[in-house]
């Protein structure tokens, strides 16, 4: 691990300062969302659209770096970024702050795709698991530590999002400056949909749920605490709680996951997602017992992904892996995108409590769905390493897999 931090400590720092900036962006629209007077159903359009903007840029960002290579676009996406982010106070409107969310969705894609890229090309077969973990934590560190500086000035004024500006501005300066050489980026040819849902249906179902999990538990937990009266400061806790859980739980469900039956681990884990979030409807609303089910909810849905990323690859050649990839970050980002909508709806149905009984029923359906897939068949199991990737992060594992597919001679995908 000293090692990697060594090599990439420029990039990590960089991607610590710009999780700092997005994770402000994140919390502080769902408060000052409640401050313009716009309703929860409007917010999760605006939240929903970085989903849509994020799903456009995963697609978008190979064939851009291809045509004019790695430190354009990164520039060009990072200026755009820091720009948007000053702009949202100066147009209170929710259609303008979701066509917003677009582009800041469609350039972060390309910031992490290419800011990935540069850590996967420095880091040795031997060490990219470790990179990808401290990639990980610093993510994790930067978004709770955003949660904090959220504290710092009042949300109705401009402040905070010109700290959030000026952050993701300096987090290039590292990253930029680094002296890691931009790596190559071959052609990617997907695996059709179709074909990964043969290879691991659970894998695909799962992923696509979780999407939805993700983007209602991230994406409207501000909504949610503005809409109940929290302060910012316990909005800050709340949702600093459902990262650190994240972060603390990560290794020792990856650790469990080499050992044991996927399957059964992910069943037992959207079960036990599935009784926090359920429970969290109808327990006191004290700050100790919302705390504690952000940091559970939190602890599993994070592992959980990098479980499903890790089953799907047991049942992959090496030379399936890179369209494996594209195609799990593609069906996640479609999940993504109805997660805020749909919560946001019954947020308007019954009231703020929709919060967590969508995510309740997201958690009861991949469990369901992981005990029906268990019924049809034993699993293969492997003692392979817990690929511990963020959701951004499958992007930088098709480069990976199509650098270690290119050195070796491997036969084309069966069809």
């Amino acid at each position: 691990m000293l090692g990697v931090l060594r090599n990439s400590w420029a990039l990590l720092l960089g991607v610590m300062l710009l999780m700092l900036g997005n994770g402000i962006q994140g919390s502080l629209l769902g408060i000052r969302g409640k401050i313009e007077g716009f309703t929860a159903v409007e917010m999760s359009y605006v939240m929903s659209a970085y989903s849509v903007g994020f799903l456009l840029g995963s697609r978008a960002a190979p064939e851009m770096i291809r045509r004019v290579g790695h430190v354009r676009v990164f520039a060009a996406l990072g200026s755009l970024v820091s720009a948007i982010l000053v702009l949202y106070p100066v147009a209170p409107d929710w259609m303008a702050w979701a066509v917003m969310r677009v582009v800041i969705g469609f350039s972060f894609a390309g910031v992490y795709i290419t800011a990935e890229s540069w850590l996967n090309a420095s880091a040795s077969n031997e060490t990219r698991g470790q990179a990808l973990s401290a990639y990980m934590i610093c993510q994790m560190i930067g978004i709770i530590g955003a949660q904090a500086l959220l504290n710092l000035r009042d949300p109705g004024g401009f402040d905070l999002f010109v700290i959030s500006s000026v952050l993701v501005s300096i987090a290039f300066t590292p990253i930029l400056l680094t002296a890691v050489p931009a790596p190559s980026f071959d052609r990617i040819t997907p695996l059709p949909i179709r074909m990964l849902f043969a290879i691991s249906p659970l894998g695909c179902v799962g992923l696509f749920l979780l999407g939805g999990i993700f983007s209602a538990l991230f994406g409207m937990a501000a909504v949610w605490g503005s809409e109940i009266g929290l302060s910012v400061r316990n909005i800050s806790i709340f949702i600093g709680a459902i990262y650190l859980g994240g972060l603390v739980m990560q290794y020792p469900i990856g650790w469990v996951s080499d050992r044991y039956d996927r399957r059964a681990l992910i069943m037992v884990l959207s079960v036990a997602g599935a009784i926090v979030t359920f429970a969290a409807m109808v327990l006191p609303m004290t700050m100790v017992v919302l705390a504690s089910v952000a940091f559970l909810a939190g602890g599993i849905a994070n592992p959980l992904y990098s479980l499903m990323v890790a089953y799907v690859n047991d049942y992959l050649e090496a030379e399936q892996m890179a369209g494996a990839s594209a195609g799990l970050l593609f069906i996640y980002g479609v999940g993504s995108i109805g997660g805020p909508l749909i919560t946001g709806w019954l947020m308007s149905l019954v009231g703020p409590s929709g919060f967590f009984l969508f995510i309740a029923l997201l958690f009861t359906a991949t469990a369901i769905y992981a005990l029906y897939r268990m019924g049809r068949g034993r699993t293969r199991l492997f003692r392979r390493r817990m690929r511990t990737l963020s959701p951004t992060a499958s992007a930088v594992a098709t480069e990976a897999t199509v650098d270690e597919a290119g050195r070796s001679q491997a036969k084309p995908a069966a069809p």
